[in-house]
Parts: structure tokens; C-alpha cells; sequence
């Protein structure tokens, strides 16, 4: 299987193009907007980590080291194709332009963290484990049938491959031929299971033979490639020609969670390895200066712009109105049942009276 779908690469981790066919599509330009947004979303991970040691959000789960999966394929997107993220993709959300205050919002356990922009297409983060991508399949089919050129993206992980809901959506997607992307980012962990536990199959992409549906496997700490090759899929997808599978190959650095120790079932020594010889910033640094475009004032520039950028953000989110109890009722059902206003006027009592 490594031989059917092997790793494609555009740029080493030496930071030198490997596939010549993709040199002059590269521009500077381009190469400074994915910097940007790599160091964007990395400095906002990292914020956020910060945030929930100092107990001002929730538990928190960190993508430390999968910048480039996720900054490659929010980018490949048109402003109108829906976005489905797991709760692991709020920087390719913060990329496809979700507000930062409320994704904060939303590790702030507030409703609010899950409403996006006007006009834009970001469905809630699933929590439950791949439950999205049947969601997925069903936006994509509706735009299909709505006759526009709209496309989705859903986003999951290997540990979701293993459940129903994966194998569900492709299919539906594979025989109504939805025009959707499966982007897999293969971390190597679900939870604490690595995948020579949790399958046989030696690749993620193979599992697009089931479906008849093209299975790419790329370097997901590769920016360029990861672009390139989702732009390709959205492309099949919007001429009518159905979905595609891609395995972006990648590592998560830090915990499943902000609430799970990694030493306890993987070799940290390995994860600062990684940090070092393959890391998705370090790569396009490399890349840059290779050809000499990198620029120590730009950069600095970019981390000052960005981090007042995070750091409005949590002003805003703190300075948020509290959250009132009382709303968990409201949004059960459209219209609340007589259990539901029964619970409702009984938590009102309680908070007026003696649980107060």
C-alpha cells in the first residue's frame, strides 16, 4: 500500500522543492501569506494553552505541529464551501475566516464560540468523534442539488476512521457523487492509541479503494503540497466528478488535551525530534532562505501583528456579558417541551430562592 499511495511532497524538510512541476506556481507571495497564517495559528495555540493553565478557558485541545494541514487546506477553500472542523481545527477555522474571540468563546464553554461570521459556512466543532462527516456529505449533496459550485470540507482524524460515521459518509458521498473533500490529518495517535493498534490498514488513503473514490496520501507539514493537492480535490469535486480522500501524514507535539499527559504512551523524546527536523514553520523558514527571501523585520513584524491580534481577542472574550444558566434550556428543541419549560421554571425557583 505504500507503494499505491505513497507520500507525495512538494518541499522537503531541508526546505528544497522536490516536485519540479509545482516550482513556479510558488511565488513569493503566496509563500509569505502561509507564513503568516502558520505563525498566526501556532502563537494562538500556544495562547490558548496558556489561557487554560491560568484558568481562563476550559480544557483545551492543542494542534501544535499540524499548522500546515490546516493552513494549506482553509486556504485552498472559496469564501462560500462549507468548513466542518473537529474540535482539534479551530486554526483552519481562525484561517477561513471564524472570529478568534469566538472560538475563544467557544473553549470558554459559551453558545456563542460556535456562531461564525455573517455569510460564512463553519458548522459547530464535533466533539463526538466523526460525526461531522456524514454532515458533510449531506451539505455537499445539498449544493449539488441547489445547482451552484459550492464545495465542503470536512476534517477528522485517524482514530475516526475507525468509527461508522467514516464509513458512512464516504460512501453516501462516493455513490451520490457529493462534491466534498475528506481531509484526514493523520497524527499517528487517537487519544493514546497509536494507529498500529487501532487498525491493519498500513495507510488511511487505501481506505478510498472501499468507496471507488481517488485516495491521496501527502507530507502534512509540507504547506505547499497540502494546498496544491486539496485545491486539486475542490476542484473535482466542483466539476461534478465526487469526493476525494486525503491523508495529510502529520504529528501533534503536545497532548490529545490539555488534560492528557503524552509521556505517558509516547516517546517525547521523538515529538522534539520532529520539532526539530521536520516542522512545518522550520521547513518553509528553510525554504525561504534557501531562496533568499526570508526577512528577520518581516517576521518580527508579522509575530508583533499577530500577537495583538490574539491578544484583542482575549480582551474581547473576557469582556464578555456572563453566560446565563437558564439558556441550556433553550435551545434543546425549537419549540421547548413541557419537561424542558418544567426544568426551566424549576432552575429559576432554585436560583431565586434557597440555591441562590
Amino acid at each position: 500500500m505504500d507503494i499505491q499511495f505513497p507520500m507525495l511532497q512538494v518541499m522537503d524538510p531541508n526546505g528544497q522543492i522536490t516536485a519540479s512541476e509545482y516550482k513556479e506556481k510558488i511565488t513569493e507571495e503566496l509563500a509569505r501569506k502561509f507564513y503568516r497564517q502558520l505563525v498566526r495559528i501556532r502563537l494562538f495555540d500556544r495562547k490558548a494553552v496558556s489561557l487554560q493553565r491560568q484558568g481562563r478557558i476550559g480544557t483545551y485541545a492543542p494542534f501544535e505541529g499540524q499548522e500546515a494541514s490546516q493552513v494549506g487546506s482553509a486556504l485552498a477553500l472559496n469564501e462560500s464551501d462549507w468548513m466542518f472542523p473537529t474540535y482539534r481545527d479551530h486554526g483552519a477555522a481562525f484561517v477561513f475566516g471564524h472570529a478568534l474571540r469566538n472560538i475563544l468563546l467557544f473553549w470558554n464553554g459559551r453558545n456563542e464560540g460556535c456562531v461564525p461570521p455573517a455569510g460564512k459556512k463553519i458548522f459547530p466543532p464535533a466533539i463526538p468523534i466523526a460525526t461531522q462527516i456524514p454532515h458533510a456529505a449531506g451539505a455537499a449533496l445539498a449544493e449539488k442539488k441547489k445547482g451552484t459550485n459550492h464545495a465542503a470540507i470536512a476534517y477528522f482524524g485517524d482514530g475516526a476512521t475507525s468509527e461508522g460515521d467514516f464509513h458512512e459518509g464516504l460512501n453516501f458521498a462516493s455513490v451520490f457523487k457529493a462534491p466534498v473533500v475528506f481531509f484526514n490529518q493523520n497524527n499517528q495517535y487517537a487519544i493514546s492509541v497509536p494507529m498500529t493498534k487501532q487498525m491493519n490498514s498500513k495507510t488511511i488513503a487505501q481506505k478510498a479503494l472501499a468507496y471507488d473514490i481517488p485516495g491521496i496520501r501527502i507530507d502534512g507539514n509540507d504547506v505547499f503540497i497540502v494546498y496544491f493537492e486539496t485545491l486539486k480535490a475542490l476542484e473535482r469535486a466542483r466539476k461534478g466528478e465526487g469526493p476525494t480522500l486525503i491523508e495529510a501524514v502529520t504529528w501533534r507535539y503536545g497532548a490529545h488535551t490539555t488534560a492528557d499527559d503524552p509521556s505517558k504512551y509516547r516517546s517525547q523524546v521523538e515529538s522534539n525530534n520532529r520539532r526539530l527536523e521536520t516542522d512545518p514553520i522550520l521547513r518553509l523558514e528553510r525554504w525561504m532562505k534557501n531562496e533568499g527571501l526570508y526577512d528577520e523585520k518581516w517576521v518580527s513584524e508579522v509575530e508583533s501583528e499577530v500577537t495583538q491580534e490574539i491578544e484583542k481577542a482575549v480582551e474581547e472574550m473576557e469582556d464578555f456579558p456572563p453566560a446565563d444558566p437558564a439558556n441550556i434550556f433553550d435551545h434543546v428543541f425549537a419549540e421547548p417541551t413541557w419537561q424542558i419549560a418544567q426544568q426551566k421554571e424549576e432552575y429559576l425557583r432554585f436560583i431565586g430562592g434557597e440555591g441562590r
